[in-house]
Formats: structure tokens, sequence, C-alpha cells
């Protein structure tokens, strides 16, 4: 085989060249990857789109680095994006100086956008001093699903499986975190600010140790004035000033209060407590849930949407779906001018920015004003004909064909499936 390089001045004329057709895909070739652009794309004005968090690729040593002649920018495959996850540097914390504590909400047993964050401001406070590193531990109740726990910055894992911790429990949670306290002595407590547990349990927390907590906190900066070296700013007055004070043992920070560990890996090392946890008598019985109409539920609050667009043809199937999948309605902007969805339906940066678990946009091409709002989403479902539409290369998970049909059959499924586990509970 000649050992001579050969050239091709064409394509690398395209790849000079973004405002070619063929730009996106001569760059995806030269930079090896074959999975189409995902750092760059061209908008529906025609400018081109850049997503700055697709540039760049983690190294050997845990680093990230961008390449400045846009080799690498031009799309990576599914398995380049899984090597690059596994480079990210090691760290394992053997004899931290201190501990972090973190409870996660933990909504449906995975780790929320929201936990994320809080684990990544936890990882802050744990590194700031690189000689004398501290650790992160989480503290989970009930049963979990997360198997990246330590992709998420968390060093030890408490997890307290009991029944004791299912559902809503308050006191017993609060009684475990007393044992954590006691047994562990954490420098610093963070718990989501949220209305799903954190919130309340972070003031009960607080109560039972004697702190003064920091509540809605949305920024954490060095101080070496302050009596902990941590200021922290939050949300004071219905959210209309800040207030700034030294960063207390107790924190209960809103989302987005830091950036997600993104560059390291941690050992996630399961830690049991060494005295067991006492029995607590609990005056606060869990009824169970409370079954609510999806459609009476904020796009902004609603963990499920079934999201319409364009593509839709048969609006009373769409309806169906979302009643037996008992998800809440939203709606691109196209389907709200056309008068098939309310207004408050609209999902969109002209609209409601949701942060649903699951996101299932049903012929929906991909606007970009819709694909901000929906950029907080943990998983995103797509049903589109088109498989090259910017909804698709969005989505975890995509379902080429007939919005309808396969609407009918996702629906006819779950009713067959409900019938059987009936007919179980009948013969039971």
């Amino acid at each position: 085989m000649s050992e001579i390089i050969r050239r091709d001045p064409r394509r690398e004329w395209i790849a000079r060249n973004r405002l070619h057709p063929e730009y996106a895909n001569v760059l995806a070739d030269m930079g090896g990857g074959g999975g189409g652009a995902v750092s760059e794309w061209q908008g529906p004005n025609g400018a081109v789109r850049k997503n700055p968090r697709a540039i760049g690729f983690i190294g050997p040593n845990g680093v990230k680095r961008i390449d400045r002649s846009g080799l690498q920018q031009g799309g990576q495959s599914a398995a380049t994006t899984t090597a690059a996850r596994d480079s990210r540097r090691m760290v394992t914390i053997d004899q931290p100086a201190f501990l972090v504590a973190v409870v996660p909400d933990m909504t449906g047993g995975r780790l929320s956008t929201h936990d994320k964050d809080l684990l990544g401001l936890a990882r802050r406070l744990a590194d700031a001093d690189a000689e004398r590193p501290g650790a992160v531990v989480a503290i989970l109740f009930g049963e979990h699903k997360e198997a990246a726990l330590g992709e998420a910055g968390i060093d030890q894992v408490v997890h307290l499986d009991d029944n004791s911790y299912a559902g809503f429990a308050p006191e017993a949670c609060l009684a475990a975190l007393s044992g954590v306290e006691r047994e562990m002595a954490p420098r610093f407590w963070l718990l989501p600010d949220s209305p799903l547990g954190g919130s309340e349990l972070g003031r009960r927390l607080a109560v039972r140790l004697g702190e003064r907590p920091a509540t809605q906190v949305w920024q954490v900066e060095a101080d070496a004035h302050s009596e902990t070296s941590w200021r922290c700013t939050a949300r004071g007055a219905a959210g209309s000033v800040d207030i700034t004070r030294h960063l207390p043992r107790v924190v209960l920070a809103l989302a987005e209060c830091a950036e997600p560990v993104s560059e390291t890996r941690h050992a996630a090392q399961p830690v049991a407590l060494p005295q067991p946890l006492p029995d607590v008598l609990g005056r606060l019985k869990d009824m169970g849930e409370v079954a609510v109409d999806p459609a009476s539920v904020s796009l902004a609050e609603a963990e499920f949407i079934l999201s319409a667009g364009n593509g839709v043809k048969d609006w009373e199937g769409y309806h169906r779906a979302a009643q037996v999948l008992g998800a809440a309605k939203g709606a691109s902007r196209v389907a709200v001018d056309d008068g098939f969805m309310a207004r408050d339906r609209q999902v969109g940066a002209s609209g409601t920015w949701v942060s649903a678990r699951v996101y299932v946009a049903v012929g929906i091409s991909g606007a970009i004003q819709h694909l901000q709002g929906i950029q907080s989403c943990d998983k995103v479902v797509t049903i589109n004909l088109d498989e090259r539409c910017d909804m698709v290369k969005r989505a975890d998970l995509a379902v080429i064909g007939d919005a309808g049909e396969i609407l009918a059959a996702l629906v006819a499924r779950v009713e067959r499936y409900r019938e059987q586990q009936q007919e179980n509970r009948d013969a039971a």
C-alpha cells in the first residue's frame, strides 16, 4: 500500500466554507465521527447555530480540550461519546479531610438535573483545597435506579432502603440524617430547595442541628474573610432581592446553583453506618398519592409531557393518548397558532420552559426556540416522519413513522398491559 498521503482539495475547501450545503457532513467525516453535526447546525432563518457545550473532548488526564482546527467539532458517534465519557479522570479519595453531605431528591429513583447541580456544588466545596480534599457523601433513601452515581461526583454512598423511608416519611428520614451527623459529622449539609421533599427535610434538619440555614441559594463564592471561607447569595422577599451571607452548615440550593460534574469520575463507594439507626415512632402517616388530572398541572411542574406539533393530524387520537398515558399536554408554536391547542400549552422560549423527567415530542421538527424550552428535560422521545430533523438529533430515543399509527399502537399496548395487571390482581 502506498504511503503517500492523498489530499482532496474539494473536501478541504468545503470544510473551510460553513455556508456550503455539504459542510456538516464533510466536517463529520474529517473528524472521524460520522454521526452528524451536533455542535452546530443551520437554523430555520439560515443562520448557523452553535452549541458551545458540544465543542471539545475529554483528554486522557480528564481535562476538557478544544481542538481549534475544528476537525473534532463535526460530530461524534455514540461509541466516541462513550469513549470520551469513560476517559474521564478517575478520582479516589481514601482519607478525606472532611465530608460534604448531600441528600438528593432522587425523583423516580434517579438523579434529577437539580440533584446533579447540587452535587456539582458539593464537589466544588470538597475540592477547594487540593492538598486537603474532602469527600462528597450522598444519603439515598428508598430504592434507587441510578447507575452513574460516580459520574455525578459522589465519593461515598449511604443507602438506606428500609421500607420505613418509602413515600412521605420526613420523621424517619430526619432521624437517619441525625444518625449520619452523629457518626460522620459532615462539614456541610446540602439539600435541594424543591417541593419534592428536600425543602421540608432541609428545614427540619436545620432545626434539629440548631443551625440557621441558607435557603434558595443560587450562587456560592470563596471568601477568605468568612467564617466558613465561603459566602453564598440567596433569593429573598419572594425572589425580588438577593441576600449575601457567609455559607452556613445547612444549605438549601436552587437549580443551576453550580455546574454538574463533567470532567471526573468518582468511586461512589458504599458506606455503612457504624451504629444501627433507632426506630422512630412517626406521627405522620402516608396515605398514598392522590390522583391528579394531568391537564390541571402546569407545564413548568409536569414530570411527563406529551407534546404535539404540526405533524399531528389525528388530534382526537393525540388527546386519547395523553389521557391513557396520564401525561400533561404540550404543543409547539405552530400547533398553538393554528388553534389546535391553547396558548398556555405552548412549550419553548416563547412559551413555557419545561423540566420534565420525560418529554415526548409528536410531530415536532424542533425549531430553535422549542429546543431551548426543553433543554432541562431529562429524557426526550420523539415521534417523527423526518429522520433528519433537529428534534431527532436532540432526542434520546427517536421513533420514525406516522404519529397517529404509533400513538394508537402505544395506547393499545398500555391498555392491554393494564388489563393483564388487573387480571393478575383479581386472581390473587
